[in-house]
């Protein structure tokens, strides 16, 4: 089935003013787990182009801190957001935190993926990659009790990252909205790391 940019979801991102579609998957995980409040510190990897940033904001409000992370601009001004423009691979947790002002995450998000080339499990192993330097990050600045939220291409691998993700985070759910296009492999883990 071909790529089509003004389906539902992105007409509907356009009209409420959001830079992408992309938006409700996390709208719609934050409805169902209650992943994000107000008053939080949340992470958002690979943030560009800035909706799961926007609605982060949204949710969090005047007190909370939202900091994006990517290779491409993010085109937000809020006096409670902070943009790092670097490559996840080159990000230092510690330095992270550091520059952000704050000791540790309430959330760390990741809708990561890599530029897809039509190869199905070379775009799954590059998914993976990125979904395995999120959690390696999380690993390290996220709060007890705090969310981890990534996007990972089903494929062979997939099974070893959720085990991953279940020893260095904690118990793991799997999430798919209803925003996804049918023809994608992406699927959501989410876990709360235990104390």
């Amino acid at each position: 089935m071909p790529y089509k940019p003004r389906d539902y979801y992105a007409k509907k991102a356009k009209q409420e003013k959001y830079p992408a579609r992309s938006v409700y998957k996390i709208k719609e995980a934050d409805q169902k787990y209650r992943l994000l409040r107000r008053g939080q510190k949340v992470l958002d990897l690979g943030a560009a182009p800035g909706s799961w940033s926007k609605y982060a904001l949204e949710k969090v409000g005047k007190n909370g801190l939202v900091v994006g992370v990517d290779l491409s601009p993010v085109k937000i001004s809020a006096p409670n957001f902070v943009f790092l423009q670097q490559d996840i691979f080159e990000l230092n947790p510690e330095e992270l935190c550091e520059k952000a002002s704050v000791s540790a995450f309430d959330a760390v998000l990741s809708d990561m993926a890599p530029k897809t080339t039509g190869d199905r499990s070379g775009d799954h192993f590059r998914s993976v990659h990125l979904a395995k330097r999120a959690l390696e990050i999380a690993e390290k600045v996220l709060k007890p009790s705090g969310v981890f939220f990534v996007k990972v291409f089903e494929g062979e691998a997939f099974p070893g990252f959720v085990d991953e993700v279940k020893k260095r985070i904690g118990p793991v759910k799997r999430f798919r909205p209803k925003s996804t296009r049918s023809e994608s492999r992406e699927i959501f883990v989410l876990a709360r790391k235990e104390k």
